[in-house]
C-alpha cells in the first residue's frame, strides 16, 4: 500500500462481514429484509402515533421520535452494505466514509439520549402521576428532544474533525461492513494519542453519562412500585416501562457486547458480526417489542392498517 494523506478522490474498501462468494446473496437477502422490516415497522409506529389524538402524549412523542431515529440510524449503513454487494464492489471514498461515520455517531447518539428521556418521561408518570402533565408539557418535551439533537449534532462534528486530522495508507482495507470510527483511528498511520483520548472520554460521556441517568430512574420507578401496596398496582406500574427496560437492555447489552468480544478476541470480523446487533437488529426489533405489549398502540395500528386497506 502505497503511503500518503487521503484526499476526496482516495478511497477505502469495505470488506464487510464476510469474502467469500457463496455466501454474499445470503448475505444480501438477509440484510435487505431486516432493513425493510426495520422501516416499514418504525414507519407504522411513527403514522399510528400521528394518526391517533389519544396517542399525542409524550410517551408516544418520545417513541416516534426515536422510531424515525432507528430509520436514519439504519439507513445510514445497510443501503451502502447492500449496493457493495450488489455491484461487487467494496469500495467507499474518503468523503463518504466520513459522511457515513458523522451520521452513525450522530443516530447513536440520538438514540443514546432519546431511551434516557423516556426513562426520565416513565420516572415521572410512575413517581409523580399526579403532576405529570404539568411536568412533561410540550414545551419541556421538545426542549429535551432539541437538546438531543442538538448535544449529538455536535459530537459527532467533533469525533469527525478528529479524524480528518489523521493520515492513512492509500486504499486501506477496513474489516467491518460501515466505516466505524474505532476502526478508522486503528488504521492511520499518524499520532492517534489525542483520538483515542477524545473517542474513550466521548464514550464515558455520551454512553456512560445517559447510562447512570437510566439507572437512577429505574432506582426510583421499583422503589416507588415496591411502595404498591396490591399486586394488581404493582404489575400495572410495571408494565408501563417494561417495553422501555428491554430495549436500554438490548441497546447498552449489544452495544456493550461489541466492544468486549473486539477487546477480548481482538479480532475486527467477530467485531463485525457482533455489531449487526446493535445496528441491525435491535432497531428491527424495537417496533415488535413496544407494540406486541402495548394496547392502544396494538389498537392505532390496527386502525391505521383497516384505512389503509379500505382505500
Amino acid at each position: 500500500m502505497e503511503l500518503g494523506n487521503l484526499t476526496g478522490s482516495s478511497e477505502f474498501l469495505l470488506l464487510g462481514l464476510s469474502e467469500e462468494p457463496e455466501l454474499q446473496p445470503l448475505i444480501f437477502g438477509l440484510f435487505l429484509s431486516m432493513y425493510l422490516i426495520t422501516v416499514l415497522g418504525n414507519l407504522l409506529i411513527i403514522l399510528s402515533v400521528s394518526s391517533d389524538s389519544h396517542l399525542h402524549t409524550p410517551m408516544y412523542f418520545f417513541l416516534s421520535n426515536l422510531s424515525l431515529v432507528d430509520i436514519c440510524f439504519t439507513s445510514t449503513i445497510v443501503p451502502k452494505m447492500l449496493w457493495n454487494i450488489q455491484t461487487q464492489s467494496k469500495v467507499i471514498t474518503y468523503a463518504g466514509c466520513i459522511t457515513q461515520m458523522y451520521f452513525f455517531i450522530l443516530f447513536a447518539g440520538l438514540d443514546d439520549f432519546l431511551l434516557t428521556v423516556m426513562a426520565y418521561d416513565r420516572y415521572v408518570a410512575i413517581c409523580h402521576p399526579l403532576h405529570y402533565m404539568v411536568i412533561m408539557n410540550p414545551r419541556l418535551c421538545g426542549l429535551l428532544v432539541l437538546l438531543s439533537w442538538i448535544t449529538s449534532v455536535l459530537y459527532a462534528l467533533l469525533q469527525c474533525l478528529m479524524v480528518l486530522r489523521l493520515s492513512f495508507y492509500s486504499d486501506v482495507e477496513i474489516h467491518h461492513f460501515f466505516c466505524e470510527l474505532n476502526q478508522m483511528v486503528q488504521l492511520a498511520y499518524s499520532n492517534t494519542f489525542l483520538n483515542n483520548m477524545v473517542m474513550y472520554f466521548g464514550a464515558v460521556l455520551m454512553a456512560g453519562g445517559p447510562f447512570v441517568c437510566i439507572l437512577y430512574s429505574y432506582y426510583k420507578i421499583v422503589s416507588s412500585i415496591w411502595g404498591i401496596p396490591s399486586a394488581q398496582g404493582k404489575y400495572k406500574a410495571f408494565s408501563t416501562c417494561a417495553s422501555h427496560l428491554l430495549v436500554v437492555s438490548l441497546f447498552y447489552g449489544t452495544s456493550l457486547g461489541v466492544y468486549l468480544s473486539s477487546a477480548v478476541t481482538h479480532s475486527s470480523h467477530s467485531s463485525a458480526a457482533a455489531s449487526v446487533m446493535y445496528t441491525v437488529v435491535t432497531p428491527m426489533l424495537n417496533p415488535f417489542i413496544y407494540s406486541l405489549r402495548n394496547k392502544d398502540l396494538k389498537r392505532a395500528l390496527k386502525r391505521l392498517v383497516g384505512m389503509a386497506a379500505m382505500k
